[in-house]
């Protein structure tokens, strides 16, 4: 059974930077991956996610600019730099992946199979 776990969560001040990172025991047949997070009280939402294949990334509109999804295949991992993180970027942080993707998914729950338990991150003012 292909497993995902995350690392990398913690607590910030407002402005401070953290690097999540997701190992992938099935990663070599994946066709996606991505970064979703929730925050108490609200639903799970895709904050970024990327095709294996050929690197290319798309990412929620809060984000963008601050944060970059990226691979390394040697090391069946996916990673999440967070810059300039803000309050509201407090939240579980869980990883997905899934053989089989359509762009129009990529950013939604219903798009991956696999799921990893999640890292928190926590970012005061």
């Amino acid at each position: 059974q292909e497993q995902l776990v995350e690392s990398g969560g913690g607590s910030v001040q407002a402005g401070g930077s953290l690097r999540l990172s997701c190992v992938d025991s099935g990663y070599t047949h994946r066709a996606c991956m991505a970064w979703f997070r929730q925050a108490p009280g609200k639903e799970r939402e895709g904050v970024a996610a990327i095709y294996t294949s050929n690197g290319r990334a798309l990412y929620v509109d809060s984000v963008k600019g601050r944060f970059t999804i990226s691979l390394d295949s040697a090391k069946n991992t996916a990673y999440l730099q967070m810059n300039n993180l803000k309050p509201e970027d407090t939240a579980m942080y869980s990883c997905a992946a899934s053989w089989y993707c359509l762009e129009a998914d990529m950013l939604s729950n219903g798009g991956y199979s696999d799921w990893g338990q999640g890292t928190q991150v926590t970012v005061s003012s």
